[in-house]
């Protein structure tokens, strides 16, 4: 026990004690609700694998005589599972709001990440193995093969293939992480639009030259139960619920405020916001309907805490899209898709917390101190006092949430920089880290050697929460 609750009174040490219990309780119980929940997303989707891989089987891919015959086999099954993975692929950023809610955005667009590779891999062998396999078999040389399967007219659906494979190894390709920091957002996301015409591409080789498709009425029927439902889950969340919330919301841009250099703030103003139940530390995306803004949707962390009356957000230009939001016109209209997010003190089980910002990760650790409760400290990372955003509106917060501020300042790079959040520092700043709850946002870089900090000063996995600034 710290000298502050030494100096109590022992019925507020009693109070604090049970605030801290009936957190700690409630916070498990969303964990229980959620572990259960993922359990049975997994179980569908290993189900679904199974039911795939039996079709296979079932189609007599093992019973070979020859290599090109196994061959064949294993391009049949690489296929199947590739545009299995592919519809999961849409569906993990279908903006679904239960399976935002279980798993969290930040941790769906790492599953996306990883998922995307394994389908651009998966169909790579289904055409390695299918153009060698049915080269061996008719006696040809690769490249005779290709012109018979692309010229011939035997295979249905060639071309379609083709070309949809080709615009899923441009999405691959625009996902690297050189590319992607040479490709604007807009760019990027316009690609990646693509993967939508890949997949459709897909459907029109698979369903008619699938062997265990066409000879199989029920497996064709199964697939296309599959397609089908993906499409519904896409125009449903990613079309129907953003035009619903638009005309029940009626957001538009009500105050634009420069927070300084690069740095602006948007006030978004609309009717019975409450229903939207945004939290603290949350985020949408936002999408503003004017000529040199409509075509992108792009994720913004609310920066102060939802009133019921307005939204606002805090953003620093770090591209074209960002740079031009200080010249946005008063009275836009906004479609914002969310809340999302569980960078929320929903996830907190610790009566202590500690808050880490790293440049505009300010936003929503702004937003969390304005609604704090206990023993909470912030960390405020930047690189020069200049970008320090928000910082008046953060001490008057914290002199009247009585929560305490330490700016780190200082360039990584610089002869001792290597030093700054440190374990060791850590501990000087937060001497009782250990026992808080730390939650981090802020540059994916900055994010992955804070929380190595964290865990090194002993702060266990499961009491650290992070929000990551890219997609």
């Amino acid at each position: 026990m710290t000298e502050a609750e030494h100096a109590l009174p022992s019925t507020a040490r009693a109070a604090t004690l049970n605030t801290g219990k009936s957190r700690a309780a409630a916070a498990d119980r969303r964990a229980h609700r959620r572990a259960a929940g993922l359990a049975a997303v997994w179980a569908i989707v290993l189900a679904n694998a199974g039911v795939i891989v039996w079709l296979w089987v079932n189609g007599n891919n093992l019973s070979v005589n020859s290599t090109g015959e196994a061959f064949t086999s294993v391009a049949r099954i690489t296929g199947l599972l590739a545009a299995y993975l592919a519809l999961i692929q849409v569906i993990l950023l279908a903006r679904v709001p239960w399976l935002e809610r279980l798993v969290g955005f930040d941790r769906l667009t790492v599953w996306h990440r990883w998922n995307g590779f394994a389908v651009v891999w998966l169909t790579i062998l289904h055409v390695v193995f299918s153009v060698w396999g049915y080269a061996l078999m008719d006696r040809l040389s690769i490249g005779g093969e290709l012109s018979t399967m692309l010229g011939g007219g035997i295979y249905p659906g060639m071309i379609t293939a083709t070309v949809g494979t080709g615009l899923l190894l441009a999405v691959a390709a625009s996902s690297m992480v050189i590319a992607r920091k040479r490709l604007p957002y807009e760019w990027w996301y316009a690609v990646h639009i693509t993967t939508y015409a890949a997949i459709a591409l897909a459907w029109f080789h698979q369903i008619p030259t699938g062997n265990e498709l066409v000879l199989d009425v029920t497996a064709a029927d199964y697939w296309r139960s599959l397609y089908l439902a993906t499409l519904a889950l896409l125009v449903v969340f990613r079309l129907g619920v953003p035009v619903v919330q638009a005309l029940r919301y009626r957001l538009r841009v009500a105050e634009v405020v420069e927070e300084g250099p690069g740095v602006v703030s948007l006030r978004m103003t609309g009717r019975n916001l409450e229903r939207l139940k945004a939290r603290p530390g949350q985020f949408f995306l936002w999408r503003f309907v004017a000529r040199e803004w409509w075509k992108t949707a792009h994720p913004f962390s609310l920066s102060t805490a939802p009133d019921g009356r307005s939204l606002r957000i805090t953003v620093k230009a770090l591209g074209d899209h960002t740079a031009r939001l200080k010249s946005i016109p008063v009275g836009t209209r906004v479609v914002a898709e969310g809340p999302f997010g569980l960078f929320t003190d929903a996830t907190r089980r610790r009566e202590k917390a500690l808050l880490v910002a790293g440049g505009i990760g300010i936003s929503p650790v702004r937003a969390l101190v304005e609604d704090a409760e206990g023993d909470v400290d912030v960390v405020y990372r930047a690189v020069n006092d200049g970008d320090l955003v928000l910082r008046k509106e953060l001490e008057d917060l914290a002199r009247s949430r009585h929560v305490d501020v330490h700016y780190v300042v200082g360039d990584h790079a610089a002869p001792g920089g290597d030093q700054l959040l440190s374990p060791a520092h850590l501990a000087e700043l937060v001497p009782d880290v250990a026992d808080r709850e730390v939650y981090v946002c802020g540059p994916p870089g900055m994010i992955d050697a804070v929380a190595r900090s964290i865990r090194a000063a002993g702060v266990p996995r499961r009491y650290i929460h992070t929000e990551r600034f890219a997609l």
